[in-house]
């Protein structure tokens, strides 16, 4: 397997309640998922190629629950990417060079089996972690913006952190409100108002979340 790290931030939005029920092992709010997950590579490399200062974005949705399978999945590589850093973000993304199961790339890869062509587009993130407000778009396909969950009493900013010591995917994020909307490609999300989206660092392996010892 090819050595690969990719540290930077992550936003995540599926169309679950807020805290998403996959966080803490249990089903999907309706039965299914759906999610866009973007990602912006601070610092990164896929064997000798080079990552930093990559974006990308992919769209996932599966008829049931994530480990049931038989999803669908689409990437979309920011158009700055050289064919050589395309190559290597859609190998991390597909779980290759991964040890079994150890990031979300390689689980969410794994149960779909349904992989569309690789779109290209500008793909950014624009993220206050203070405010709790930012948006992550790909170009005119899909976008995800960013709200704090408001207290159901006051109205204010509801701050939520989820910690998750044995998790593929981060190993701390911050939870908020989030809606995606799809205009172009082959997923079309259509359940994400106003649901759950997480915030967090990533910092990733071929085996795994590094976290701090």
């Amino acid at each position: 397997m090819k050595d690969w790290a990719i540290h930077g931030l992550g936003i995540s939005n599926c169309n679950c309640v807020p805290g998403c029920p996959c966080q803490f092992s249990q089903l999907p709010s309706d039965g299914t998922c759906e999610a866009m997950l973007t990602f912006r590579i601070d610092k990164g490399h896929h064997g000798e190629v080079s990552l930093d200062g990559l974006t990308a974005a992919v769209l996932y949705k599966w008829p049931g629950a994530v480990h049931e399978g038989n999803g669908e999945m689409q990437m979309i590589i920011d158009e700055g990417a050289s064919a050589g850093q395309r190559a290597a973000l859609e190998a991390i993304m597909r779980g290759e060079d991964t040890q079994e199961f150890a990031t979300m790339f390689h689980v969410f890869s794994t149960m779909s089996p349904t992989k569309h062509e690789t779109l290209t587009a500008p793909v950014s993130i624009d993220f206050d972690a203070e405010k709790m407000t930012g948006s992550a778009k790909a170009g005119d396909i899909a976008e995800t913006t960013v709200k704090p969950i408001a207290n159901i009493v006051s109205g204010e900013p509801h701050s939520v952190s989820i910690k998750l010591p044995n998790g593929f995917e981060y190993a701390e994020a911050h939870v908020a409100s989030g809606s995606t909307v799809t205009h172009q490609g082959a997923i079309r999300l259509e359940k994400n108002s106003d649901t759950h989206t997480h915030v967090a660092e990533l910092h990733l392996t071929g085996d795994g979340v590094q976290r701090a010892a």
